[in-house]
This record gives structure tokens, sequence and C-alpha cells, in this order.
């Protein structure tokens, strides 16, 4: 029920006239959009004070050749709920209410199914340089991972993680996010614990006055006790805002693995709203 009401409520609200999001606010009175889509990045930025803001893939699609599996996952809407509770920190949640993830054995030829919610991430962030406008933006935002997910799609753990986002003004009007980030993980084969490293670099350049580019190097170093995994990608996302509908954003991406431990490649599209 939980998992259908959330649904529900995003496909209603990606539904929604847009027009209804640009009148949240009085001309003027709130920032240009900003979002952590597309791409992988985390920005520094957060939702204004006291208005809801929704990002959510609303497809994506993910094809995974290792551990010895042929796996495709599925995400049937992504949404992300941001609730600005300062000028300068949001808290948001975020849950993936259906998930299918179908793998192939590579050696045994047997092939599974999964479908269901995914887990529930809860974050706070806090932008603690930039948010009066400048050059550079620092900010922080720790999440926890509560295991909502089943069998075959979570791991049944709670983990946490913080992200220190960082965002520059560079020459020509391009813009660099960096966002290293630490996690803390359940080792794979007992109730250990262990630490997951992860970082990326991310460019960004407005080809035109709606429509920004944004091209990405993303890597991942799991140091699991049963094994270490490292995983890195290239990344490709392009976003668009309406000249008419500056709350409203449409995106898509695709990432495409650089190892044979990444993914081989993800595709996505998404959309994001203020209200």
């Amino acid at each position: 029920m939980i998992r259908s009401g959330l649904l529900a409520l995003t496909l209603a609200a990606l539904a929604t006239d847009a027009a209804s999001a640009d009148d949240a606010s009085a001309p003027g009175a709130l920032p240009p959009l900003c979002t952590d889509r597309p791409t992988k990045s985390t920005a520094p930025c957060t939702a204004p004070l006291g208005h809801l803001q929704l990002e959510s893939d609303i497809v994506n699609v993910t094809l995974d050749h290792s551990g010895g599996a042929d796996s495709t996952t599925v995400l049937y809407t992504n949404p992300t709920v941001k609730w600005g509770v300062s000028p300068t920190a949001d808290v948001e949640l975020n849950i993936a209410p259906v998930e299918t993830v179908i793998s192939r054995d590579r050696r045994t030829g047997v092939t599974t199914r999964q479908t269901g919610a995914g887990d529930l991430y809860g974050r706070f962030k806090l932008e603690l340089v930039g948010a009066n406008g400048g050059n550079a933006s620092f900010g922080l935002s720790p999440f926890v991972k509560i295991p909502t997910a089943g069998g075959g799609i979570g791991n049944g753990a709670v983990e946490e993680g913080l992200i220190a986002p960082i965002s520059l003004s560079l020459p020509l009007n391009w813009s660099l996010t960096i966002d290293p980030e630490l996690d803390d993980l359940k080792n794979a084969e007992n109730q250990g614990r262990h630490v997951n490293a992860a970082g990326l670099m991310s460019f960004s350049y407005p080809a035109t006055k709606t429509l920004t580019v944004s091209i990405e190097l993303w890597g991942d170093v799991n140091n699991d006790p049963g094994g270490s995994v490292r995983q890195a990608s290239a990344d490709l996302g392009l976003a668009w805002i309406p000249a008419d509908h500056p709350n409203l954003q449409w995106d898509g991406g695709v990432n495409l693995g650089l190892n044979p431990d990444t993914p081989v490649a993800q595709a996505y599209i998404g959309v994001s709203r203020r209200f």
C-alpha cells in the first residue's frame, strides 16, 4: 500500500500542470532551480526555505554483467522529495517505489526475477559556503539507508555515509562539481562493517539559455573483506529548463562502465519540480 501510494503521488506530481509550480512564489523570489540531477553528482545547493522540491527518474534501466551474472535493473520512478528547512539546509527522502531486478547466472543458466520497493534513504544537506553567490560553494550531506527493500534487491542492512559536495565556477561558463564520499557498509559475508569510498568530477556547460550539458567521471572503491571491488564510469547528462517554466526541469543521461566490475550501461530520463 505504501509503495503504490508513493508511486501514485509521484506520477500525480509529474502530471500536474507545469504552471502550478511556477505560481508557487512571486517572480524573482527564488534562486535559479538547482537539482542533484542529472548524472550521479550531488550539488551543494539546497531546496529554498519553505519550499518542496521533487526530483525523480521517470524510468531508469541498468545493464550489469559483473559477478558471474547478467542482470537488468529497472526503476519505475525513483523520487527524491526535498524540503527546505532553512535558507541553507534541507531534508530529503528517497525511495524507488517499484524496482525490478532480473538476473541470469551464467554458470547455471538459472534466471531469477525480483520486484518490490527499494531501500529508503534519508538525507540532510547543509550548504556551508556559497549560498549568497560567488564562484565557489561547499556543503555537507550525511545520509542513512533504511533497509526497506526485499531480498534480491537490498542487503537488509542499515548503512550510512557522508558526501561533501564542492562546486566551482570555471572560465568560459563551465562549472565543476567534485563529490568526495565515504560510506559505512555491511560486509557481504558477515555482520562486520567496512569503508566504501567514492568520488566524481562533473563538468557542466550551458549549451543554450535553457539546455545544460554535463560530462562526468565517477569512481568507487568498496573495501569489503570478502573481496574489494573497484568501479568506474563515464557519464553524460542533459538538463532542459523551459524558459517559461523556471521551476521545471527535464533531463536524461547515460552512464557507461569503464571496467568489468561496473555496470555496462545505465540510461534514464527524469524530471524535477519545485513548488
